[in-house]
């Protein structure tokens, strides 16, 4: 009598924990809130693509994690995708150099950070099609012999860096003669560094070399008659997904219905509402 009461303990447990992981199994099958969100990476560090403010002012939206907000062209590009999505956008503040491996990884379902996308970049991740296109410039600090320039061979014996993983750092070997210094993280260091004398120059894309100007008296973008050479790619944004991503598509008919008289007024909203220390 024992053992079969025994026995009768052990089955009912083992239904109990069935039913219990069946019902688990159901729960997750039916999507959990976080199935609704559209996390995006970028640097929040990019004016006027992506900036770091202190509040919700002017449509910035907050990062994750943090008590500040995340503003700029590339925010406002990943709100109307996640609109279209039907999701919720959630912005992951992350670093350059962090942004393909958090997408790889699942961390974010996106990125949208004026990332080019270059070939090399192709090998590892898929991009939508281009929702902006800009030319390569020089920022110089006013009143330095280079600030006349009007071709990139000026810059011979001049002391010149560019971001860290980007086509830009790549397009400095065209100078012939140039003093190539080691790439920076990112465009905060470049600026500090251009004030400082510890550089000449820094290659940039013509949004965020208007955004240095307007934000330091001290800064002048240098636009070329005789410029830097790239490919398509090299000069084109776009949203980078993961591999065979299913929503390529999607994203791809979102950005269609953003007409080219909406993008340059989102650029121009943005480079007026950049934090100054941008």
């Amino acid at each position: 009598m024992k053992n079969k009461f025994s026995l009768f303990i052990v089955l009912l447990v083992s239904t109990i924990l069935l039913l219990a992981g069946c019902g688990t199994s159901n729960s997750s099958d039916s999507g959990s809130s976080e199935d609704n969100t559209f996390k995006v990476g970028l640097e929040a560090g990019y004016a006027p693509f992506n900036w770091t403010q202190n509040d919700d002012s002017n449509g910035g939206v907050k990062i994750a994690g943090s008590s500040e907000y995340a503003g700029g062209y590339d925010v406002e590009i990943a709100k109307k995708v996640a609109e279209g999505l039907g999701k919720e956008l959630v912005i992951v503040k992350t670093e350059w150099d962090g942004l393909v491996p958090a997408l790889t990884s699942g961390k974010i379902d996106a990125i949208i950070a004026g990332m080019s996308p270059t070939a090399e970049r192709k090998e590892s991740i898929d991009f939508s099609d281009n929702y902006y296109t800009s030319n390569l410039v020089m920022v110089v600090k006013k009143g330095s012999k280079y600030e006349g320039a009007t071709s990139i061979q000026d810059f011979k014996g001049a002391k010149v860096t560019a971001q860290l993983n980007t086509f830009h750092y790549s397009v400095i070997d065209q100078i012939k003669g140039v003093e190539k210094k080691t790439a920076m993280d990112n465009f905060p260091a470049m600026r500090v560094a251009l004030e400082s004398g510890i550089i000449d120059g820094y290659v940039s894309e013509r949004p965020e070399g208007v955004s240095a100007s307007a934000a330091n008296d001290n800064y002048v973008m240098v636009e070329f008659e005789d410029g830097f050479k790239t490919s398509p790619d090299d000069t084109a944004i776009a949203v980078g997904v993961k591999k065979g991503s299913k929503s390529t598509d999607k994203i791809n008919e979102i950005l269609k219905g953003i007409s080219e008289e909406e993008r340059t007024s989102i650029m121009d909203n943005a480079i007026k509402n950049q934090p100054a220390a941008q």
